[in-house]
């Protein structure tokens, strides 16, 4: 099964993955976690963000296939907020056959917008983003469509 998350920043994407590890024989795989780890001080600008991003799922890749095609669940915890992710994530689940869902946790910005005020002054995540970058990063989230061949489940 692989579980993927749709929803804007501070949507609650990482608390629903946790949730969901939880899960007998379930992984996470954090895109948070990893470009945190990798390239932490290479991301700058959103820009930064988005070719960092590239290498990770390039090189995951592969392995989100092994764990799948072993029988593994994987929560892919990168965010499916745009057609072009999706279809990455599309081909694994084609390569694969996994059963999966995809989550899509839709709450308001300004809902949104008070979670991320409260995550960057706890600093408990790896990511700070401004309300600034909140709005610019938003323009590109794309909601998913039954059209696009997904198990769609909705939080709200």
């Amino acid at each position: 099964m692989l579980h993927i998350l749709c929803g804007k920043i501070a949507s609650g994407k990482s608390t629903l993955s946790a949730k969901l590890a939880q899960q007998p024989m379930t992984i996470v795989i954090s895109e948070d976690q990893w470009l945190a780890h990798l390239y932490a001080d290479e991301m700058k600008t959103v820009s930064d963000y988005i070719f960092c991003s590239s290498k990770l799922r390039n090189a995951m890749e592969p392995h989100l296939i092994a764990l799948l095609k072993a029988g593994l669940s994987v929560v892919l915890d990168f965010p499916a907020n745009t057609i072009a992710n999706r279809e990455w994530m599309k081909s694994i689940i084609d390569i694969t056959a996994a059963d999966h869902r995809l989550h899509f946790i839709d709450v308001p910005d300004e809902v949104c917008l008070t979670r991320l005020r409260l995550r960057n002054q706890s600093g408990t995540h790896n990511f700070s983003a401004t309300d600034e970058q909140f709005a610019l990063i938003t323009r590109y989230f794309v909601a998913p469509r039954k059209e696009e061949g997904f198990n769609i489940v909705l939080h709200n």
